[in-house]
């Protein structure tokens, strides 16, 4: 099976179950350790610290351009020197396995940042 940041996002219109929580528990293993669950399970989040403003600002680009290119796209929040980053699948009210691939690519920008 395909890492998740070798994975690419299918297009999510409802009609399939949210995972449950050990579904998604199982997947944030594969992720950065700092992605939690919450609401409840029905959504995953890290928090990202950077040294300056400019450096913020270019994550936050960073990921709008993998969102973009994912077709899924996150909450995103931010201020000088941090950024919150929030994923789940409106469709389904839940999480889905876009959320976790889309998460994983976030993190390989993190890496490289």
């Amino acid at each position: 099976m395909k890492k998740l940041i070798e994975r690419t996002c299918e297009p999510c219109e409802g009609g399939i179950e949210p995972l449950d929580t050990g579904g998604a528990k199982l997947l944030l293993t594969e992720l950065h350790p700092d992605w939690s669950l919450t609401n409840d399970g029905h959504a995953i989040e890290r928090d990202f610290r950077f040294k300056a403003f400019s450096l913020t600002i270019a994550f936050v680009n960073a990921v709008a351009f993998v969102a973009t290119n994912e077709g899924h796209h996150p909450e995103v929040t931010f201020s000088y020197g941090s950024c919150r980053i929030r994923y789940w699948t409106t469709a389904i009210d839940g999480l889905s396995d876009n959320d976790f691939i889309c998460a994983a690519k976030i993190d390989g920008l993190a890496e490289s940042m």
